[in-house]
């Protein structure tokens, strides 16, 4: 029986390729003056308010006794995992971040620094993922969800180091994962995977569906699906 194929709309929305998305992006920035931070701003507050009803409709638990788990990775995927998490840790949800090290002294990105700020200065309790994940696995076993904040969709390969560990202790940890935009190590345009990857019980796309998500062999990745509007222009969509 053949599979059916990739819609090209999905509840109203155009259904986008990682290029088509990354090309949205850039000309929100040059021709209506939306920079990444602004963009990230509305990406994490959005992924926070489906995350904190989702869990709280789950577990029936207020938003104040939550206790959610972000992994985060180098990226803006990363960073839209901040934002998230301080506005769920503004909601009152205990919250735990573990940031995966940069790769050069330079650091992150600075709209990844600024809000890793913003993450602590709120109450955040942040730490950076190591070879030894005890920390990661007691956190995961206390919360009530996570988020995979780990990689989006400008990334490639096979997930490794860090990142590889970092989606096999979510997985192994069989607590509920609230994927940012796309699960990790899902390729956003085809929905096929590499062999390391998350298995999302929600995905919150960010501003438009990606193709990979609407496959239906990636619904076992996607899981639920709903989608972040991040006031893009009309003339973008």
């Amino acid at each position: 029986m053949p599979k059916a194929p990739i819609p090209d709309i999905w509840e109203g929305r155009r259904v986008v390729t990682a290029a088509q998305m990354a090309e949205l992006d850039r000309r929100a920035a040059e021709e209506f003056h939306m920079p990444t931070l602004e963009l990230m701003e509305r990406a994490g507050r959005g992924v926070a308010e489906r995350a904190r009803a989702w869990l709280c409709a789950k577990t029936g638990k207020p938003p104040e006794r939550l206790t959610v788990t972000a992994c985060c990775g180098r990226g803006n995927n990363g960073g839209d995992g901040l934002v998230a998490a301080r506005h769920l840790r503004a909601g009152g949800a205990s919250v735990h971040a573990f940031l995966i090290p940069p790769r050069t002294e330079g650091g992150y990105p600075e709209e990844v620094q600024r809000n890793l700020r913003r993450a602590l200065e709120s109450g955040v309790n942040v730490l950076q993922l190591a070879e030894d994940a005890t920390e990661l696995d007691r956190c995961l076993a206390a919360s009530d969800g996570a988020l995979d904040a780990l990689l989006g969709t400008g990334s490639s390969g096979k997930p490794a180091g860090l990142i590889r560990l970092a989606i096999q202790r979510m997985m192994r940890s069989a607590k509920p994962l609230i994927a940012v935009d796309i699960p990790s190590g899902l390729q956003p345009d085809t929905g096929h995977h590499s062999g390391v990857f998350v298995c999302a019980a929600l995905t919150v796309a960010l501003g438009l569906p990606k193709r990979g998500l609407l496959a239906a062999h990636a619904q076992k990745n996607v899981g639920e699906l709903c989608v972040v509007d991040l006031g893009y222009p009309p003339q973008l969509l």
